[in-house]
């Protein structure tokens, strides 16, 4: 696998998760820095969020691809989310519309989801690569 300069998390503000997903983004593609891109329950409010917090998401984005060469992007949801207190099952059918979502963005990106559960160790839950 390429090293990769920088990649991106579209990720929950909740601190419990920020170390294990820029760990696995770090390791799994040999990354030098990742941009992290916080919101609470992000998987909610990009598919139904205000307007403006999901145009800011995307300009984010947009930065971290544009400016920092990023050609990973990673959407992450996690157990016990105080921004979107849902079960599993409902986090993975939003992470399947964010993926869908982000995808009409037209970027040149490899893009997965990710799941946190409650041994907050990161699942791999859709690798555009691979699916």
């Amino acid at each position: 696998m390429a090293k990769e300069k920088f990649v991106t998390a579209i990720n929950c503000m909740d601190g419990r998760v920020q170390q294990p997903v820029a760990e696995y983004l770090i390791q799994t593609f040999q990354a030098d820095y990742v941009d992290t891109i916080t919101e609470p329950g992000p998987d909610k409010l990009l598919i139904e969020g205000p307007q403006a917090i999901q145009d800011s998401i995307k300009n984010r984005v947009f930065i971290s691809v544009n400016a920092h060469g990023s050609r990973i992007l990673a959407i992450a949801a996690h157990h016990d989310c105080a921004g979107n207190p849902v079960a599993k099952d409902k986090h993975l059918e939003m992470l399947q519309h964010c993926i869908s979502h982000i995808d009409t963005w037209m970027l040149p990106i490899r893009l997965l989801a990710l799941w946190i559960g409650p041994d907050w160790k990161v699942e791999l839950i859709h690798d555009s690569q691979t699916n």
